[in-house]
Order: C-alpha cells, then sequence, then structure tokens
C-alpha cells in the first residue's frame, strides 16, 4: 500500500514540475491558434451588400429608347420542281416562270431611338425590301417609320418617326469598353415582347467572321435572338454601347455567342446617310489578310505584322499605284498597320480622293506607292 501512495505522489510532483517548466521556459506552446481563428470568423454583413446588384435603374434608363419593329414586304411565291415538267404543264397548263403569285411575308426587329428628332437605328436585314414599316414605342404607341438610309456594308439602317413627346432617346456610353464588363441586352426577342437579358463583354474588335463586309464586332454571351437584332446593347449603367445584329447558332436560337456592332461605328454611319443618304468610304481596291507569324517565316521574314495582298482589283487604286498580290503592307501614312481590319478601317475612313503613302515588302526588298483613293462601291 505504502509503495501504491510513494509511487502515486512521485507521478503527481513529476507532472507538476513539467507543467511549471513549460510555463517558464515554452510558453508559446500555450497561444491559441489564431490562424483557426481567423478561418471560422464570419463577418456579419447587411444582406444588401452581399446580395448582387440590381439593374433594374439600367434597364429604366435604357429600356424607353428601344422599340419593336414590324416590317411587311411582297415576296413571289416560288414554283415547284413539278411545276417545270412539261407533262405537268400540258395537263394543268401555265408557263414556268410566268404569272407568279406573290404574297405578304411579316417580320419584326428591334431599333433603338437616338434623337429627339425621331433617329432610330436598326439593322439592315430587319428592313431590307420592306414596303411598310411600323414601329412600336414603349409607352403603346404604334408609328410608321420612314426609311432614311441603309448600309449592308455594316448590316445598318436609319429609321425616323415623326410625334410628339417620344421616349427619352438612349444615352451613348462615353469611355472605353472593356472585357469582362456587365451588359444588357434588350429586344424583342419572338416577339415576345420587350426582353432584357444579361452577360458580359466576352471581346472586342471582332473580325473576319463573314458576316458582314466590314466587321469590328463587340462580343457578348447576353442572350440574343431572333428579333433581337438592331436592339440595345448598354452596360451596367444603361448607357448604350452597341446595336445587336447577329449571333453565332447551329439550332438558330442563342447559345451564348452574341455580337453587337459598337455605337461609334454605328453613330458614324448613321451621320452619313442623313447627311448624304448614303455611306461614303476610302477605297484601295485590295483584298487581303493579316500576316500571321507562320506566314511571315514561310516568306522567310522577320516580321510578323502587317496585311499580305492576296488580290488586286484590276484598274483600281492599288492597281494604278502598282501594288500586286503578294506584296505585303507595314504602314499607311507612316503609321504601323497592326491587321487587315485596322488597315481596312484606317482606309474606309479616307475621303475619295485623297493620297495615301504606303510602304512595305516585296519579295522581302521594301518598296513605296502613293495611292488616290476611290469611292468604295455600294454593296448594293
Amino acid at each position: 500500500m505504502r509503495n501504491l501512495v510513494r509511487y502515486l505522489l512521485e507521478s503527481a510532483v513529476i507532472g507538476i514540475a513539467v507543467a511549471v517548466a513549460i510555463v517558464l521556459f515554452y510558453p508559446q506552446l500555450l497561444k491559441r491558434d489564431e490562424r483557426a481563428v481567423v478561418e471560422v470568423h464570419h463577418a456579419h454583413l447587411d444582406r444588401r451588400e452581399r446580395a448582387p446588384a440590381s439593374y433594374a435603374d439600367a434597364v429604366s434608363r435604357a429600356s424607353p429608347a428601344v422599340v419593336n419593329i414590324y416590317t411587311r414586304k411582297q415576296v413571289e411565291d416560288r414554283d415547284t420542281p413539278l411545276a417545270e415538267d412539261p407533262l405537268f404543264q400540258r395537263y394543268f397548263g401555265g408557263t414556268p416562270g410566268k404569272g407568279k403569285r406573290r404574297h405578304a411575308e411579316l417580320s419584326l426587329g428591334s431599333g433603338v431611338l437616338i434623337s429627339p428628332e425621331g433617329y432610330l437605328l436598326t439593322n439592315d436585314h430587319v428592313v431590307r425590301h420592306a414596303d411598310r414599316i411600323q414601329v412600336l414605342l414603349d409607352d403603346g404607341r404604334r408609328l410608321p417609320a420612314e426609311l432614311i438610309g441603309r448600309d449592308r456594308e455594316t448590316d445598318l439602317a436609319v429609321l425616323r418617326i415623326h410625334a410628339d413627346h417620344l421616349p427619352r432617346p438612349a444615352v451613348v456610353a462615353p469611355g472605353p469598353l472593356r472585357v469582362g464588363d456587365v451588359v444588357l441586352a434588350i429586344g424583342n426577342p419572338y416577339g415576345v415582347g420587350k426582353t432584357v437579358t444579361m452577360g458580359i463583354v466576352s471581346a472586342t474588335g471582332r473580325s473576319q467572321l463573314g458576316i458582314n463586309s466590314i466587321e469590328d464586332f463587340i462580343q457578348t454571351d447576353a442572350a440574343i435572338n431572333p428579333g433581337n437584332s438592331g436592339g440595345a446593347l448598354v452596360n451596367a449603367l444603361g448607357e448604350l454601347i452597341g446595336i445587336n445584329s447577329a449571333i453565332y447558332s447551329e439550332s438558330g436560337g442563342s447559345q451564348g455567342i452574341g455580337f453587337a456592332i459598337p455605337i461609334s461605328l454605328a453613330q458614324d454611319v448613321m451621320t452619313q446617310i442623313i447627311e448624304h443618304g448614303r455611306v461614303i468610304r476610302g477605297w484601295l481596291g485590295v483584298e487581303g489578310q493579316d500576316l500571321t507569324r507562320e506566314l511571315a517565316e514561310s516568306f522567310g521574314l522577320k516580321i510578323d505584322t502587317g496585311v499580305l495582298i492576296a488580290g488586286v482589283v484590276k484598274d483600281g487604286p492599288a492597281h494604278r499605284a502598282g501594288l500586286q498580290p503578294g506584296d505585303i503592307i507595314t504602314r499607311l501614312d507612316g503609321k504601323p498597320v497592326a491587321s487587315a481590319r485596322e488597315a481596312f478601317n484606317r482606309i474606309a475612313r479616307l475621303s475619295p480622293g485623297s493620297t495615301v503613302h504606303i510602304e512595305g515588302l516585296r519579295g522581302g526588298r521594301p518598296f513605296r506607292a502613293d495611292a488616290v483613293i476611290a469611292e468604295r462601291p455600294q454593296a448594293d
């Protein structure tokens, strides 16, 4: 019994000694793990601070300027292949291509009121060949619209309506657009009525898509469907940044790849249509493509930017200036050329009759030429 008591007393003394030693010589072992405190800490934020922002104010600001557009055009009924058969004609009469019947075809789209004078922007394909155009305003009024002009190159058209107390025109965004910015698409998809969808700017400056002759698209994943064409693409403040134009789709519906025409380009087109009835652009008369690094290496060149001329229009400005297929344009009026899109956009902004100084490479050797810009032929 005595041995047991002695053993317990000795154990207690040793335990107390170890505890005292830890307190005196290793106090850091007794501190709390501050990292654990940080990990389990929960800030009590106001619910409104944690909830997603509402875009109701942006929609309220932008929506009144967006209109529904209804068009009517006369189209010919197509003959069936059977109507071309001589035996069919013998028994049922008729001559192929003669006496074709016509019927009215109705379509819909969207538009954006740009000025207090009643000018609207929409897509050319929305109003092309229409013999009647009507606009439905946000307040429910239905008005006839006058076609001021069209530009097939950019798929834009300008309309005008005449009425008192028109809705507030769209407010154009003043600043630059960035990939990742939140955007809202407003239009009339499938004729269901005014609809708003949300997304982000997926890319800017999209070109060579084969949609229009002149392309400089904003790409977005905001849902754009048939009927949205000509509607507004606005930023999170409700400011207009583009005109919805096209979608990339294998099914005909939105698949997260939509395209809008930048409002800066659309405004330039609108101004020229109002002033001249058409868009006047400079034209060099060449077909070209971007000079990629792979192409440059195949030509034995140490540059990887420029425009490789693939074709030259006979008797056009470039042909008269001596440019040839295979030439590489590196500078226009002393400024470097980064891409074919940029080069052709710069040429388009030049006035017909002006001279552009061209620098480039031909067979690996530098060359210079001066070309007198002509007016770009109209697509129609």
